[in-house]
């Protein structure tokens, strides 16, 4: 019984046991709090430990690799799932602070490096490795590649990288390599180990942002080759909008069709403040109200009730497809809806550069809780849509920003302020 508490295989959870097969890499790609740092501390004891305390294990001479040493020795060894705590105290090793090392009872080594000094891995050489928080290394390609010429001990050398993803080219390089395995979970995956409160709040803040799905969902979100937006730049534009707004429009991509395969109905809220030089407007992502599949009566309703919901004072619509059907369906709902409709004599990509360049100027901030319209955002490229379907959303805030900030611009006449 006493043992129990150390035998990791019964208490773990899937992702964070290796997987079989004669891999290289193990990549335990994950959320913030799912159990990455336990996984690699474990992995680490199965490699150096043999069945009884003073017996060898597969591995003798192994790397422990953080971003500093002073993380390595905090989080990987000394950390509440780091090595020490994960350890039976007839199998805890000593850790020579003098010498950066830790050294097992069966005489194994376990050698602490910092990212920061790729080559203090030249020379050393090694049967297993630990990497952690690897994407957020600054020299994380240098210190990669010393590593890889290090692990040459051994019959088969391994290593296991524990990190939340990021968009870096080492990570992505490493994921496409044949001799990878990964697993993953979010931050959810490990809730009965974190704190209700902790989950609550990060869940509140971040759910439904591009951030949360790095961060909580543990998802590698991949830039698009020559994309208007990115998640980096995205992210950076979240603010909470003003008191009061010079405009609020409710724009829509209406789906004309009401079958169950249609796309989707594009219906995003902007708000945005008007005064002074052209230059100083600012606008601010309020709502995706878009509707999924449905008749035409469901959108047309939900436009209607997001322009109430916000004070709007117009909405916006593509009458590409429908042209005067569309007003009347929105005017059958609410018959003083005040209705700009606009037609597409460009494509997608072309209508969105310019609306892309207010973001390039800081001009747009986003609320949280856009998370479906800023994926589609994300794949959006100069050469045209790179996901699935139609962009129903990203056409929606084009027609939004495009008659609050290019349109309104050009010399149109600009409503006075009016509260939310």
């Amino acid at each position: 019984m006493l043992a129990l508490p150390y035998l990791f295989e019964f208490w773990a959870l899937p992702h964070q046991l290796a997987p079989d097969g004669a891999w290289k890499s193990w990549v335990i790609m994950g959320g913030r709090g799912a159990g990455k740092t336990r996984a690699g501390a474990e992995w680490m004891r199965a490699q150096v430990e043999g069945a009884r305390p003073l017996d060898a294990g597969v591995a003798r001479r192994v790397a422990l690799v953080g971003e500093t040493v002073d993380q390595v020795r905090e989080v990987m060894i000394f950390g509440e799932s780091g090595i020490l705590a994960c350890s039976p105290p007839d199998r805890r090793p000593d850790w020579e602070a003098g010498r950066k090392r830790l050294v097992w009872p069966n005489g194994a080594v376990a050698q602490v490096f910092s990212a920061h000094e790729p080559e203090s891995l030249r020379g050393p050489q090694f049967d297993a490795a630990w990497v952690d928080e690897l994407a957020k290394w600054k020299r994380a390609e240098e210190t990669w590649d010393m590593l890889q010429f290090a692990l040459r001990l051994g019959t088969h050398p391994r290593q296991v990288v524990t990190t939340t993803p990021k968009n870096v080219g080492v990570l992505k390089s490493i994921l496409k390599n044949p001799s990878t395995v990964v697993t993953h979970a979010p931050t959810e995956a490990n809730r009965a180990y974190l704190a209700a409160s902790f989950l609550a709040e990060v869940k509140a803040r971040y759910e439904g942002t591009l951030l949360g799905r790095q961060e909580l969902a543990g998802e590698l979100l991949e830039d698009v080759e020559g994309a208007l937006w990115t998640a980096d730049a995205i992210d950076a534009c979240r603010s909470e909008p003003p008191e009061r707004l010079s405009r609020v429009v409710v724009a829509v991509d209406p789906s004309v069709s009401g079958t169950a395969g249609a796309d989707e109905c594009g219906i995003v809220v902007v708000g945005a403040l008007t005064e002074g030089p052209a230059k100083d407007w600012r606008a601010w992502v309020l709502e995706d109200a878009t509707v999924a599949g449905g008749s035409p009566q469901k959108w047309a309703e939900a436009v209607a009730a997001a322009f109430h919901r916000h004070g709007a004072s117009r909405v916006v619509a593509e009458v590409n497809q429908g042209g005067a059907l569309i007003e009347s369906l929105m005017r059958s709902v609410d018959a003083f809806l005040p209705v700009t409709k606009v037609s597409a004599s460009r494509g997608k990509a072309a209508r969105a550069e310019p609306v892309a360049a207010l973001y390039e100027q800081g001009r747009v901030h986003h609320l949280r809780g856009l998370g479906a319209l800023e994926e589609q955002m994300c794949q959006m490229a100069r050469t045209g849509f790179n996901g699935r379907g139609s962009p129903d959303r990203v056409d929606a805030l084009v027609w939004a920003l495009t008659d609050l900030m290019i349109d309104a611009a050009k010399g149109q006449q600009v409503p006075q302020v009016r509260g939310l």
